[in-house]
């Protein structure tokens, strides 16, 4: 069964090893990057969340959530301000294409309509134009381009 685990000193060591496809490193940034960028995020006052997703027992992926902005996010999209986003999310290159990574991010989904940050009515992701399998995966859950980019990349918002 699919699940998220907060990552802590127990399983950081299984999310460290987790990797996508080398086709695929260009999307999304290592799991190392996403962490300490998550630490980082908390010592300058922001807010994350990072989670192991996995499969009973099994590490089988990563997503890192995000709450509103802080002060050294240089030029942050305009949908960022007080709004949940999706900032890094994958799954293992062994474990792909059997309906994980869409079980996975319906689960980071529902925790942010917890709203552990407070109350928003939106949640926004942003994906490179190349990653046409990211998109599909993300529209059929109910994201869509809002126009905006972060970057090169496409942003696309979920009303919650």
């Amino acid at each position: 069964m699919i699940h998220l685990e907060k990552v802590n000193g127990g399983n950081i060591r299984d999310i460290l090893e987790l990797s996508v496809d080398e086709s695929q490193e260009y999307f999304v940034a290592d799991n190392r990057t996403s962490i300490i960028e998550a630490y980082a995020t908390l010592n300058s006052g922001g807010h994350v969340f990072t989670f192991g997703i996995y499969d009973n027992e099994t590490p089988v992926g990563f997503v890192m959530i995000g709450f509103g902005t802080d002060e050294y996010w240089y030029e942050p999209p305009k949908i960022a301000e007080n709004t949940y986003n999706i900032w890094r999310f994958m799954i293992d290159r062994r474990f792909q294409h059997r309906g994980l990574g869409r079980a996975a991010l319906q689960l980071a989904i529902d925790f942010i309509r917890t709203y552990p940050c407070g109350k928003a009515e939106k949640c926004w992701l942003s994906y490179e134009p190349e990653n046409t399998t990211a998109e599909k995966l993300y529209s059929s859950l109910g994201f869509e381009p809002n126009g905006e980019k972060d970057g090169d990349e496409i942003i696309a918002v979920l009303n919650l």
